[in-house]
């Protein structure tokens, strides 16, 4: 790749009269040694499963296998079309589409991991009810994809997208930097102005920890991808609004990679600590660490 900053991302964008989109399609051409149309096929197919995934999600309400959570995508769905959500119609339904792509996650469905399975319904939510507010079509949501794919790769080589490594702000947090950059993009925003989207989000999410209850993707995971969506709304808006990051976005990256480095290791995926370790966070692990017990020992008896 040229660039590895978003400052340079949008230094080549400028002197090319170019989209981040555009730029990045012609960078995975050489990288990949594919044609374009190549190329663009293959992320057409995986916006192709995103939108799959939302519809699943909203039609066949699924419980997860560990049965902690299912249906809340239809409930706020459904609330969108006949409430007046406190949010507005546009952002409650693309909370309700995040929610349903990480539901469909849960009870192991197809996802796209954007970048992880743990971050998947933010982009999906954000870019599929778009498409149906602004009546884009699919190849505009693909272009999109690109300049989210651009995003996430200078964050991945100057931070970390890893639950393990960063908490949660390096997986949601990073996700909704994707979304919202991206978006700033598709509504006919700058370079620049997408990539101070990609701060303004990323600022609201330092220091977000991960803690899953049980270890599983669910909770709290699956609603930080809803409230997720709502937030890359946001930070799209404050850049198309003329809001600049003060701090440089990619300083911003580069606090994000400090911070997950300094957070103890309770807060990094390992279910040690934050919400997992609860009173009731406890229970529910509890819970099914005694359901798969007595499942095994059914099978041992079966045999």
């Amino acid at each position: 790749m040229r660039f590895h900053t978003l400052r340079q991302l949008a230094e080549l964008c400028r002197s090319e009269s170019t989209t981040v989109a555009h730029l990045m399609i012609e960078e995975q051409v050489k990288e990949t040694g594919e044609t374009r149309e190549q190329v663009i096929r293959q992320m057409a197919e995986y916006y192709q499963t995103m939108k799959e995934a939302v519809r699943r999600g909203i039609e066949q309400p699924t419980a997860s296998r560990s049965g902690l959570t299912g249906g809340d995508a239809g409930r706020v769905a459904s609330f969108a079309a006949s409430g007046d959500p406190s949010s507005g119609r546009e952002a409650c339904t693309a909370m309700a589409y995040a929610l349903a792509v990480s539901e469909v996650n849960a009870s192991m469905g197809r996802v796209v991991a954007t970048p992880t399975a743990g971050s998947c319904g933010i982009i999906p939510g954000v870019f599929v009810s778009s498409q149906e507010r602004f009546g884009w079509s699919d190849e505009k949501l693909v272009e999109g994809l690109f300049c989210a794919g651009a995003i996430g790769y200078v964050i991945a080589n100057n931070s970390s997208i890893s639950g393990a490594e960063g908490g949660c702000q390096a997986e949601v947090g990073s996700a909704i930097g994707m979304a919202a950059g991206a978006l700033v993009e598709m509504r006919g925003g700058s370079p620049e102005q997408a990539m101070h989207a990609v701060g303004l989000a990323l600022k609201n999410t330092l220091g977000l920890i991960c803690d899953p209850v049980a270890g599983l993707v669910e909770i709290p995971c699956i609603v930080r991808n809803g409230l997720g969506a709502v937030n890359a709304l946001a930070a799209a808006d404050m850049a198309l609004a003329g809001v600049r990051s003060v701090i440089p976005s990619d300083e911003v990256i580069g606090v994000m990679l400090s911070v997950g480095q300094a957070m103890p290791r309770e807060h990094r995926e390992t279910a040690l600590g934050g919400l997992a370790q609860t009173p009731t966070g406890r229970k529910l692990t509890e819970q099914l660490r005694d359901r798969k017990r007595n499942g095994t020992s059914e099978q041992k008896e079966h045999v």
